[in-house]
């Protein structure tokens, strides 16, 4: 008798977006944005392209989706309580948080198309303007407080998962202590070079070539948002409309 062919396991729950859009931040989380494909995300669920797309409609939906579920429990606080420097702070090291987690949002929000009205960091812009107005910002420098603030958060966070990742390239992901390991090794490196720069043309970079060497990511991030909130205080306190 010929053999059976073996067949996917029959997945036991009903397909849903929300267990599609589970699948893909486990994807994206092992592969990166690179591999994220409806033909492996069809075979991690163990059923058809076919019926991926009758819950989203195609992959730009799919990562928008994905972003917007890895940064959803950053928005899930109550701010009853704080001020807004501090559910600012707050927000912005959950955002930090997340995407040093999951590398791939930064890069992928880069790449997702401009959709008016459907951006995933459409929430926590608003979260974010809600707490300038609670600082009694100008209504003229509303929108550039807040641009300038998550502008920060994006591109740090973005930039310190990308040297993250390349720093971990060769480790073993579950060697937490090879990870850190690397990334001591890749400052090091760095700092080492700048140290040994021209002291005419780089003598501020020679300067803080140790503070690279020893600073925290997360620490320099909120001395970072705590400065843009200093200037923001700064303008509405002495009647500025403008940044």
């Amino acid at each position: 008798m010929a053999s059976r062919k073996s067949r996917p396991e029959r997945r036991q729950e009903p397909l849903s977006r929300e267990r599609i859009v589970a699948a893909a931040v486990e994807l994206l989380d092992t592969v990166g944005e690179g591999g994220l494909t409806f033909r492996a995300l069809a075979e991690r669920l163990a059923t058809g392209p076919g019926a991926i797309y009758w819950h989203v409609t195609g992959k730009n939906e799919l990562l928008a989706a994905a972003i917007d579920a890895v940064i959803a429990p950053t928005l899930a606080g109550d701010d009853t309580g704080t001020t807004p420097q501090e559910a600012i702070r707050s927000l912005a090291l959950g955002v930090f948080d997340a995407i040093d987690a999951h590398p791939w949002v930064g890069t992928t929000l880069a790449q997702l198309p401009r959709t008016p009205g459907k951006s995933p960091m459409l929430r926590v812009f608003e979260r974010i303007g809600r707490q300038v107005q609670a600082l009694h910002v100008p209504e003229a420098a509303q929108f550039t407080a807040a641009s300038a603030l998550l502008s920060y958060i994006l591109g740090v966070a973005g930039q310190n998962a990308a040297n993250t990742r390349a720093a971990q390239a060769n480790a073993d992901p579950a060697n937490t202590d090879q990870a850190n390991t690397d990334r001591a090794a890749f400052l090091d490196a760095v700092a080492t070079a700048w140290r040994e720069l021209d002291p005419d043309q780089y003598r501020f970079t020679r300067d803080v070539a140790g503070q690279l060497r020893e600073h925290d990511d997360r620490a320099e991030f909120v001395a970072g948002i705590d400065l843009i909130l200093a200037g923001i205080t700064a303008g509405r306190a002495d009647g500025r409309t403008r940044p």
